[in-house]
């Protein structure tokens, strides 16, 4: 029933297979990629007719992680997979990239590329797998696909560098970068680094691209072997305009296109564009005779051709004057305004301002409860520090929707979080949660890097121990032929009509976050090398100019932020800080105020705003946990009291035994006459046996009555101890009466059954033996 087609190589130490003609045959190119236990089922479906009206190539990129890959069940109330998370969508946003440039100028034929993981062990990422099954189903359909390309995620331990670390090694890495390319060029960038100087980076990413190169030649393989699970590659050439039209077009559109590109406000640059289309449409599109059908497709064309001469004209006065859109030459970075401290009651705040790219950035410092957890196919964790960017329309004088948002905003706000992420203290080293919201304000090319530098500037003036600043900048290119021009700070016109939107961001010492994508074939090394080192000395540019606003983190946090108080208690103590159902921690939060976290190796993180509640709540917990000390002085409280004595809680939960023979110099006939419930009065511990019995005295801390003699023992409440000579512990009752509640040699912390409130206790216990205690022979004795 079947024939599969299988081939394999070895990818950085593991097998990798890819096979076809097995599962969902009746998309036009579908492949099962295994990578270790991890396996990725990808097809490829292109339509064979247009839609009316597309003028865009409508590629959409879905990826779908299924729960039960990884043997999970999802969480929440409906127990299925629902919207994509971040990681989902930055996953397709990685598949997509590298391929969408490989198909030709003009197919506008709606292509879907569906990812599913149907497997996935602890150790291969699906992401490489579903991109280089993406390359493989594309190539074995029917779309006139130019690849194809692989991927790979690279890592280095110890200067080393790794092909697809695993789980374990990607934690030890100072590098994550995932590369994707063909055999011929490279594709595409994303990734981060703990501070790697940039040549280190880019041998780590031609190392991926060598890596590659095998995958490469086995997916040429497969189709080759494929037959007839391979459709034939449909010919495809883009309509061509009538050449009158567009002889017309740039007469008319040249010179106030030529005219915008020389004008550096972005408003009237745009308006003269509008001008230019207008004219244009209306010397070429006849007004009678035609129908509206013809009169739409005729300004389609005109739209087109409009579009052509801007990219021509900008392109050749990059290359040939060496001049850009709004004057600079091709290193130059826009001017730059920075403030931090604008937003009063916010924890922390930054302004960039970037030529016409600004970005408002607002810092909030939270607790352990703050912390977001995922819910993923490898299981729950949770994060401690968030960046959110946002992209109002209104940065860009349009209007629009807002509210969920795009794939666009997931991916730019990932690359910010990144390059903030590789240089926050670690988490023993930083109590906070950080949520760091960058709201671009005004947009003209490279708002995910204004982000990366208003949010510093945020966290620094919110006091976060940020260890150096952080700044990220743009690069373009264009390329025609052997001709080629690298740009700083690009604006939006040069990266919708260049070549290259190459994003670094990085401390003065090294890189902590990159990202390229191309719309041309593949860039080579030494246009990769050129870009690194003049986005280095832009970078240091911008830092130089933040450095006037801020230049270290705020020796302290906020008025207004939550104040931290970290102590450590010994594990087997935890339990009682956090009582009986959460009791105990629920208490001191009502009494305080305060936001307790308590963490599982003992760790406690006190966080208030007002310092004397945060005192406050560690002064308890101290009581809490406190262990009683021979020779300690303690005020405590009478609990109950018996005919031998009284029971005295001297820390919270810890009672020990007041015995008769130890309340006063002169003999006691009657506990009641000195002592009652609720009385409090300062004891001093005489001993603590090996089971964590107390026994206190109160009469060692009282002066001796006038004319009493030295030896005149310790009252009568031994009962004629005197008489019958000395008897055991147990026997005068001197601590060993009352078992604590604890295991033997704990806190003595009380814990009656179920935690029920004590009952009164009885004035006089039955007896019927001569255990001056009054136990009964075999009781436990319990309180």
């Amino acid at each position: 029933m079947f024939k599969p087609i299988t081939v394999s190589c070895d990818f950085g130490g593991r097998k990798l297979t890819i096979e076809t003609g097995r599962l969902a045959k009746q998309a036009d190119g579908s492949v099962l990629v295994t990578y270790g236990e991890t396996m990725v089922l990808v097809t490829a479906v292109t339509r064979n007719e247009l839609k009316d009206g597309i003028d865009f190539f409508p590629l959409t990129v879905e990826y779908q992680e299924k729960f039960y890959a990884a043997g999970r069940i999802p969480g929440g109330f409906f127990k299925r997979e629902g919207r994509p998370n971040a990681e989902a969508i930055l996953t397709c946003r990685l598949i997509d990239r590298p391929i969408r440039p490989l198909f030709p100028e003009g197919y506008f034929f709606e292509t879907q590329v569906v990812a599913s993981v149907l497997s996935v062990d602890s150790e291969n990422d699906p992401d490489v797998v579903a991109s280089i099954g993406a390359s493989a189903a594309l190539h074995l359909s029917s779309s006139p696909f130019n690849g194809p390309t692989a991927a790979i995620k690279v890592g280095r331990i110890d200067g080393a560098y790794i092909c697809n670390p695993t789980l374990e090694q990607q934690a030890k890495s100072d590098m994550e970068i995932f590369v994707a390319g063909t055999k011929n060029a490279i594709m595409m960038v994303e990734g981060g680094a703990r501070v790697v100087p940039e040549e280190k980076v880019l041998e780590g990413i031609l190392f991926g691209h060598a890596q590659m190169k095998p995958v490469i030649a086995m997916i040429e393989e497969l189709r080759m072997k494929a037959g007839s699970n391979a459709k034939p590659k449909r010919k495809f050439e883009a309509a061509k305009p009538e050449a009158s039209l567009k002889t017309m077009v740039e007469k008319i559109a040249t010179p106030l296109v030529l005219k915008a590109l020389n004008t550096v406000d972005k408003g009237e640059r745009y308006a003269l564009y509008d001008q230019a289309l207008a004219e244009a449409v209306k010397a070429t599109v006849p007004k009678d005779g035609a129908t509206d059908g013809d009169r739409k497709s005729k300004e389609k064309q005109v739209e087109t051709l409009f579009e052509n001469v801007k990219y021509v004209q900008m392109r050749e006065m990059i290359l040939e004057k060496k001049s850009r859109i709004d004057g600079r030459n091709l290193v130059q970075v826009r001017p730059i305004a920075v403030e931090t401290g604008i937003l009063p009651r916010v924890h922390g705040s930054g302004l960039f301002t970037r030529g016409e790219t600004q970005v408002l950035s607002a810092c909030t410092l939270g607790t352990g409860d703050d912390e977001q957890m995922i819910d993923g196919m490898r299981g729950t964790f949770y994060r401690n520090f968030m960046l959110n960017y946002n992209f109002p329309p209104f940065s860009v004088g349009e209007t629009g929707r807002i509210g969920m948002q795009s794939r666009r905003e997931v991916g730019h706000g990932a690359l910010a979080e990144r390059a903030l992420f590789n240089v926050m203290p670690a988490k023993e080293n930083n109590p906070y949660t950080v949520r760091l919201v960058c709201e671009t304000l005004e947009s003209n090319g490279s708002s995910s890097m204004g982000s990366v530098c208003s949010g510093s500037m945020a966290l620094m003036d919110a006091g976060v121990n940020f260890k150096t600043p952080v700044a990220g900048i743009a690069m373009g290119l264009i390329k025609e032929g052997d001709r080629v021009a690298i740009l700083s700070d690009i604006l939006g016109d040069e990266d919708h009509l260049g070549d290259m939107d190459f994003k670094v961001a990085g401390t003065k010492d090294g890189i902590t976050a990159i990202q390229m994508d191309i719309k041309i074939e593949g860039v080579n090394e030494q246009i990769m090398r050129t870009a690194l080192t003049q986005a280095h000395e832009g970078r240091l540019h911008i830092l130089s100019k933040m450095a006037a606003a801020i230049t270290a983190p705020r020796e302290m946090v906020s008025e207004h932020a939550p104040r931290f108080t970290v102590m450590k208690i010994k594990v087997d103590k935890i339990r009682d800080v956090i009582g009986s159902g959460g009791k105990v921690i629920k208490s001191i939060i009502e009494r305080t105020g305060v936001k307790i976290d308590v963490e599982d190796d003992g760790t406690i993180k006190i966080s208030s705003s007002i310092a004397a509640s945060a005192a406050l709540a560690e002064k308890i917990i101290r009581e809490i946990i406190a262990e009683p000390e021979v020779g300690a002085v303690y005020s405590g409280t009478v609990k109950s009291i018996v005919d031998f004595g009284a029971f005295v809680e001297i820390i919270p939960g810890t009672d020990g035994l007041l015995h008769v023979s130890e309340i006063a110099h002169e003999r006691v006939n009657q506990v009641r006459d000195y002592l009652k419930e609720g009385d409090v009065l300062d004891v001093k511990v005489l001993d603590v046996d090996k089971n964590g019995k107390i026994r206190l005295s109160r009469k060692v801390l009282l002066d001796r009555p006038a004319g009493m003699p030295a030896d005149s023992g310790g009252g009568g409440g031994d009962r004629g101890a005197r008489e019958r000579g000395p008897r055991s512990d147990r026997e005068r009752g001197g601590g060993g009466d009352r078992p604590r509640g604890g295991p033997a040699g704990g806190h003595g912390r009380h814990e009656t059954p179920s935690d029920a409130p004590r009952g009164p206790r009885p004035e006089r216990l039955p007896t019927g033996n001569d255990d001056t205690s009054g136990n009964k022979p075999g009781s436990d004795n319990k309180h």
